[in-house]
C-alpha cells in the first residue's frame, strides 16, 4: 500500500462516519473478494487493509496525524521523553538556562506523561484487528463456521519473532552503548533542554543481533495473508462483536499480539423476522379454512409443518409452535415460532362460487 491513500482506496472522504466507512468497506469487500467472479486478491487485501486502520478510532487519528508513517512516527510523537534531571536545582538558581529535566523519579513520571522511554525495555503490543462478517439466518439460527483471510503483521517464521537472523549473536547496541537510550540536546529561548528517546537501532533492548534477520529485516514480523477459523455461535444476535483473543497483529520483538474482533451480521431472510429468540412468521389462509377450520402447511427454519386451524380463526390471530426458535446464545433454552394468520378474501369468483356466497349472505353469514 506504498504511496496510497487509504481514503482513496475505499472511496471515502476524509471526514466519513464511521457508518460510511463500514458501508464503503463491505461494498468493495464483496465486489474484489478472491472468491468471487472478477475479485482481486491485491485489491481484497488493499481493502483489508485500509480499514483495519480507518474502522479504528486511535488508528484512525494517528494514520491523519503521520500518514502511512503513522505507526512509527507516533512512537516518538509529542513530547517524546524529556529529561527532566535537575528540574529544582536549576528552578532554585533563579532561571532556566542550562537546566535539564530529569533525574530517577522526574524522568519515569514525565516520561510516561509525554511518551518517552523509561529506561525498561518496552515493547509495543500488537494492533487489534476489526472485521465484519455475514451470515444468512439459517447460520444465525443454527451456528456455523467460518474462514477470515487477514493480511496482518505476523510473527517471522525464520527468526520467531527475535528479528535476528538465526545463529546469529547479540551484541551491545552501538548507537546507545547498551542504555537503550539516545539524548539530544536542544537549546531555545528558555534554555537547553535534554530530549530523552528509546533507541532507534535496539528499540529499547540495549542489544542487537551481529545480523538482522533476511526475511523481516530485524522487524521480527513479516506482512502476510493469514486464514483464521472462527466459530459462531448460535443465537448470536446482528451487529453482535466476537472477539478472539491474539489473533490480531503480532507484537513487536516478541510482545503480545493484538486480539480480532468480528462484528457478525446477519442477512435478511424473505420469510423469517426475530424478536428476541423467537422466529416470526405469516401464513395466508383460505377464507373456507379459516371459517370451517382445517390444516395447513407452514414453513419453519428446520422445513414444512403442518399447523392446524380452528374453525372461526379471524385474520391475525398467532399460533405458537413451540421449540422452533432460536436457540439462547450460550444457553439451554430454545425460543418458539409465532406464526400470524392472514385470512385471504377473493378478489374475483365464479359464478357458481358467487352464488354460494350470496345463499350464505341470505343467511345472515
Amino acid at each position: 500500500m506504498a504511496n496510497k491513500d487509504y481514503y482513496d482506496v475505499l472511496g471515502v472522504s476524509r471526514g466519513a462516519s464511521d457508518d460510511e466507512i463500514k458501508k464503503a468497506y463491505r461494498k468493495l469487500a464483496h465486489k474484489y473478494h478472491p472468491d468471487k467472479a472478477g475479485g482481486s486478491e491485491a485489491k481484497f487485501k488493499e481493502i483489508n487493509e485500509a480499514y483495519q486502520v480507518l474502522s479504528d478510532k486511535t488508528k484512525r487519528q494517528q494514520y491523519d496525524q503521520f500518514g502511512q508513517t503513522f505507526q512509527g512516527g507516533a512512537a516518538g510523537g509529542g513530547f517524546g521523553g524529556f529529561d527532566f534531571s535537575g528540574f529544582q536545582q536549576g528552578f532554585g538558581q533563579g532561571g532556566f538556562e542550562g537546566f535539564e529535566f530529569g533525574g530517577e523519579g522526574f524522568e519515569d513520571i514525565f516520561s510516561n506523561i509525554f511518551g518517552g522511554s523509561s529506561r525498561a525495555k518496552r515493547r509495543s503490543y500488537g494492533a487489534d484487528i476489526q472485521v465484519d462478517v455475514e451470515i444468512i439466518f439459517s447460520e444465525m439460527v443454527h451456528g456455523t463456521e467460518k474462514e477470515i483471510k487477514l493480511y496482518k503483521r505476523a510473527t517471522c517464521d525464520r527468526c520467531n519473532g527475535s528479528g535476528g537472523e538465526p545463529g546469529a549473536d547479540l551484541k551491545t547496541c552501538p548507537t546507545c552503548k547498551g542504555s537503550g537510550r539516545i539524548q539530544t540536546t536542544r537549546r531555545s529561548l528558555f534554555g537547553s533542554f535534554s530530549q530523552v528517546s528509546e533507541c532507534p537501532e535496539c528499540h529499547g533492548s540495549g542489544q542487537i543481533y551481529e545480523k538482522k534477520c533476511s526475511k523481516c529485516g530485524g522487524d521480527g514480523r513479516v506482512r502476510e495473508e493469514q486464514t483464521v477459523e472462527l466459530k459462531i455461535p448460535a443465537g448470536i444476535s446482528d451487529g453482535q462483536t466476537i472477539s478472539v483473543k491474539g489473533q490480531g497483529e503480532a507484537g513487536e520483538r516478541g510482545a503480545q499480539a493484538g486480539d480480532l474482533y468480528v462484528n457478525v451480521h446477519v442477512l435478511p431472510h424473505k420469510k423469517f423476522t426475530r424478536k428476541g429468540n423467537d422466529i416470526l412468521s405469516t401464513e395466508y389462509v383460505p377464507f373456507s379454512v379459516a371459517t370451517l377450520g382445517g390444516k395447513i402447511e407452514i414453513d419453519t427454519i428446520e422445513g414444512k409443518l403442518i399447523l392446524k386451524i380452528p374453525a372461526g380463526t379471524p385474520s391475525g390471530e398467532v399460533f405458537r409452535v413451540k421449540g422452533k426458535g432460536i436457540p439462547e446464545l450460550h444457553g439451554r433454552g430454545v425460543g418458539n415460532q409465532l406464526v400470524t394468520v392472514v385470512v385471504q378474501v377473493p378478489k374475483s369468483l365464479s359464478r357458481d362460487q358467487k352464488a354460494l356466497l350470496e345463499k350464505l349472505k341470505d343467511q345472515g353469514i
